[in-house]
Protein backbone atom coordinates (compact mmCIF):
# COMPACT_ATOMS: atom_id res chain seq x y z
CA UNK A 1 0.00 0.00 0.00
CA UNK A 2 0.91 3.32 -0.51
CA UNK A 3 2.07 5.84 1.91
CA UNK A 4 -0.33 8.92 1.64
CA UNK A 5 1.38 12.33 2.74
CA UNK A 6 0.79 15.62 3.21
CA UNK A 7 3.66 18.38 2.40
CA UNK A 8 3.79 21.89 4.52
CA UNK A 9 6.01 24.56 3.28
CA UNK A 10 5.66 28.49 2.92
CA UNK A 11 7.75 28.44 0.28
CA UNK A 12 6.15 27.77 -2.83
CA UNK A 13 9.46 26.91 -4.87
CA UNK A 14 10.48 24.39 -2.36
CA UNK A 15 7.06 22.85 -1.67
CA UNK A 16 6.24 22.34 -5.30
CA UNK A 17 10.13 21.15 -6.06
CA UNK A 18 9.81 18.66 -3.07
CA UNK A 19 6.34 17.36 -4.01
CA UNK A 20 7.63 16.64 -7.30
CA UNK A 21 10.62 14.27 -5.80
CA UNK A 22 8.41 12.64 -3.18
CA UNK A 23 5.92 12.35 -6.71
CA UNK A 24 8.22 10.18 -8.95
CA UNK A 25 9.40 7.70 -5.64
CA UNK A 26 7.54 4.40 -5.66
CA UNK A 27 4.95 3.64 -2.95
CA UNK A 28 4.61 7.48 -1.85
CA UNK A 29 1.45 9.54 -2.43
CA UNK A 30 1.38 13.29 -2.25
CA UNK A 31 -2.25 13.68 -1.03
CA UNK A 32 -2.21 17.46 -0.10
CA UNK A 33 0.05 20.87 0.00
CA UNK A 34 -0.24 23.26 2.23
CA UNK A 35 1.28 27.11 3.17
CA UNK A 36 0.78 27.23 6.82
CA UNK A 37 -0.36 25.83 9.96
CA UNK A 38 -3.68 26.27 9.90
CA UNK A 39 -3.92 24.91 6.30
CA UNK A 40 -1.95 21.76 7.54
CA UNK A 41 -4.19 20.71 10.14
CA UNK A 42 -7.02 21.21 8.11
CA UNK A 43 -5.19 19.06 5.71
CA UNK A 44 -5.02 16.26 8.43
CA UNK A 45 -8.60 15.84 9.12
CA UNK A 46 -9.30 15.91 5.41
CA UNK A 47 -6.86 13.45 4.05
CA UNK A 48 -5.59 11.06 7.06
CA UNK A 49 -2.09 10.56 5.80
CA UNK A 50 0.02 8.22 7.43
CA UNK A 51 2.50 11.28 7.03
CA UNK A 52 3.60 14.48 7.61
CA UNK A 53 6.13 16.37 6.11
CA UNK A 54 6.64 19.88 7.64
CA UNK A 55 8.79 23.13 7.68
CA UNK A 56 9.82 23.77 10.74
CA UNK A 57 8.93 27.40 10.17
CA UNK A 58 5.70 28.77 8.72
CA UNK A 59 2.65 31.28 9.39
CA UNK A 60 1.17 32.52 11.07
CA UNK A 61 4.18 33.05 13.21
CA UNK A 62 6.87 32.13 10.89
CA UNK A 63 8.53 30.57 14.54
CA UNK A 64 8.30 27.06 15.71
CA UNK A 65 4.95 25.68 13.73
CA UNK A 66 6.21 22.28 12.63
CA UNK A 67 6.96 21.50 15.93
CA UNK A 68 3.55 22.28 17.17
CA UNK A 69 2.25 20.23 14.63
CA UNK A 70 3.82 17.69 15.87
CA UNK A 71 2.76 17.80 19.13
CA UNK A 72 -0.57 18.82 18.44
CA UNK A 73 -1.14 15.25 16.04
CA UNK A 74 0.69 13.24 18.84
CA UNK A 75 -2.89 14.08 20.84
CA UNK A 76 -5.32 14.10 17.46
CA UNK A 77 -3.57 11.70 15.49
CA UNK A 78 -1.00 9.29 17.62
CA UNK A 79 -0.45 6.91 14.80
CA UNK A 80 0.42 9.78 12.13
CA UNK A 81 4.22 9.95 11.36
CA UNK A 82 6.22 13.17 11.41
CA UNK A 83 8.72 14.41 9.34
CA UNK A 84 10.03 17.88 10.44
CA UNK A 85 12.77 19.73 7.76
CA UNK A 86 15.00 22.44 9.23
CA UNK A 87 17.39 24.87 8.05
CA UNK A 88 18.36 24.30 12.01
CA UNK A 89 21.24 22.24 13.05
CA UNK A 90 20.98 23.10 16.81
CA UNK A 91 20.29 20.18 19.06
CA UNK A 92 17.14 22.18 20.74
CA UNK A 93 14.66 22.12 17.57
CA UNK A 94 15.12 18.55 17.64
CA UNK A 95 14.82 18.27 21.28
CA UNK A 96 11.62 20.10 21.46
CA UNK A 97 10.00 17.60 18.73
CA UNK A 98 11.48 14.45 20.81
CA UNK A 99 9.62 15.81 24.33
CA UNK A 100 6.66 13.71 24.22
CA UNK A 101 8.76 10.56 22.66
CA UNK A 102 10.70 9.76 19.86
CA UNK A 103 8.53 7.07 17.92
CA UNK A 104 7.22 8.27 14.42
CA UNK A 105 9.32 10.96 14.43
CA UNK A 106 11.86 12.70 12.02
CA UNK A 107 14.44 15.34 12.11
CA UNK A 108 15.99 16.34 8.88
CA UNK A 109 18.00 19.04 7.61
CA UNK A 110 16.66 20.76 4.83
CA UNK A 111 20.15 20.59 2.66
CA UNK A 112 18.85 16.42 3.04
CA UNK A 113 16.33 17.31 -0.17
CA UNK A 114 19.28 17.10 -2.36
CA UNK A 115 19.91 13.46 -1.44
CA UNK A 116 15.79 12.30 -1.88
CA UNK A 117 16.87 8.79 -0.71
CA UNK A 118 17.53 9.95 2.62
CA UNK A 119 14.04 11.49 2.79
CA UNK A 120 12.61 8.89 1.86
CA UNK A 121 13.74 6.62 4.15
CA UNK A 122 13.09 8.74 6.61
CA UNK A 123 9.21 8.81 5.76
CA UNK A 124 9.03 5.16 5.39
CA UNK A 125 10.48 4.65 8.60
CA UNK A 126 8.04 7.23 11.08
CA UNK A 127 4.79 4.98 9.72
CA UNK A 128 6.26 1.70 11.96
CA UNK A 129 7.35 3.90 14.67
CA UNK A 130 11.07 4.65 14.47
CA UNK A 131 12.35 7.98 14.29
CA UNK A 132 15.64 9.98 12.55
CA UNK A 133 17.66 12.40 13.68
CA UNK A 134 19.87 14.29 11.71
CA UNK A 135 23.76 13.32 11.91
CA UNK A 136 24.26 16.93 12.54
CA UNK A 137 22.12 17.46 14.72
CA UNK A 138 23.41 14.13 16.66
CA UNK A 139 27.29 15.49 16.04
CA UNK A 140 26.42 19.36 17.70
CA UNK A 141 24.66 17.27 20.73
CA UNK A 142 27.73 14.55 21.14
CA UNK A 143 30.24 17.83 20.95
CA UNK A 144 27.75 19.47 23.48
CA UNK A 145 28.51 16.67 26.02
CA UNK A 146 31.36 14.91 25.19
CA UNK A 147 33.93 16.78 23.52
CA UNK A 148 36.63 15.07 22.27
CA UNK A 149 35.52 11.56 23.73
CA UNK A 150 34.76 8.67 22.49
CA UNK A 151 30.98 7.68 22.54
CA UNK A 152 29.42 8.19 26.15
CA UNK A 153 27.40 4.94 25.25
CA UNK A 154 30.77 2.93 25.79
CA UNK A 155 30.26 2.82 29.28
CA UNK A 156 26.65 2.09 30.33
CA UNK A 157 26.39 -1.70 31.24
CA UNK A 158 24.05 -4.02 29.62
CA UNK A 159 21.62 -3.33 31.37
CA UNK A 160 21.32 0.61 31.29
CA UNK A 161 21.18 -0.16 27.55
CA UNK A 162 18.28 -2.02 28.32
CA UNK A 163 16.78 0.40 29.71
CA UNK A 164 17.98 3.18 27.00
CA UNK A 165 16.08 1.01 24.74
CA UNK A 166 12.71 1.12 25.93
CA UNK A 167 13.03 4.71 26.89
CA UNK A 168 13.90 5.52 23.41
CA UNK A 169 10.56 3.67 22.55
CA UNK A 170 9.17 6.25 24.62
CA UNK A 171 7.70 4.44 27.90
CA UNK A 172 7.87 5.83 30.77
CA UNK A 173 9.58 4.43 33.84
CA UNK A 174 6.61 2.11 34.99
CA UNK A 175 6.02 0.98 31.38
CA UNK A 176 10.10 -0.24 31.22
CA UNK A 177 9.75 -1.56 34.73
CA UNK A 178 7.05 -3.98 33.38
CA UNK A 179 9.28 -4.58 30.07
CA UNK A 180 12.31 -5.85 32.38
CA UNK A 181 10.71 -7.42 35.23
CA UNK A 182 12.01 -4.48 37.53
CA UNK A 183 10.49 -1.95 40.19
CA UNK A 184 9.17 1.21 38.93
CA UNK A 185 12.37 2.17 41.89
CA UNK A 186 15.14 -0.04 40.50
CA UNK A 187 14.42 1.82 36.83
CA UNK A 188 14.76 5.00 38.16
CA UNK A 189 18.19 4.15 39.94
CA UNK A 190 19.16 3.10 36.62
CA UNK A 191 18.26 5.91 34.55
CA UNK A 192 20.06 7.84 37.35
CA UNK A 193 23.20 6.58 36.30
CA UNK A 194 22.71 6.84 33.07
CA UNK A 195 22.29 10.45 33.44
CA UNK A 196 25.50 10.18 35.01
CA UNK A 197 27.52 8.71 32.11
CA UNK A 198 26.45 10.66 29.43
CA UNK A 199 26.96 13.60 31.68
CA UNK A 200 23.31 14.65 32.01
CA UNK A 201 23.16 15.47 35.44
CA UNK A 202 22.65 19.08 34.98
CA UNK A 203 19.82 19.16 32.62
CA UNK A 204 16.32 19.66 33.04
CA UNK A 205 14.33 16.67 33.27
CA UNK A 206 12.72 16.10 30.10
CA UNK A 207 16.41 17.55 28.27
CA UNK A 208 18.17 14.50 30.17
CA UNK A 209 15.82 12.32 28.50
CA UNK A 210 15.28 13.14 25.27
CA UNK A 211 19.12 13.96 24.95
CA UNK A 212 19.80 10.35 26.01
CA UNK A 213 17.63 8.90 23.51
CA UNK A 214 18.94 11.27 20.80
CA UNK A 215 22.20 9.45 21.77
CA UNK A 216 21.08 6.10 21.52
CA UNK A 217 19.15 6.74 18.19
CA UNK A 218 22.30 7.91 16.69
CA UNK A 219 24.29 4.89 17.50
CA UNK A 220 21.60 2.28 16.44
CA UNK A 221 20.32 3.69 13.38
Amino acid sequence: MSIRLVLADDHYLVREGVCRLLETEPGLEVASVCADLGSLLAAVETEQPDVVVTDIRMPPGDGDEGIRAADRLRETNPNIGVVVLSEYASPAYALALLEGGSARRAYLLKERVQNIGELVAAIRTVPEGGSVIDPKVVEALVAENARGAASPLNDLTGREREVLREMAAGKNNAAIGEALFLTERSVEKVIHSIFLKLGLTWETAVHKRVKAVILYLAETN
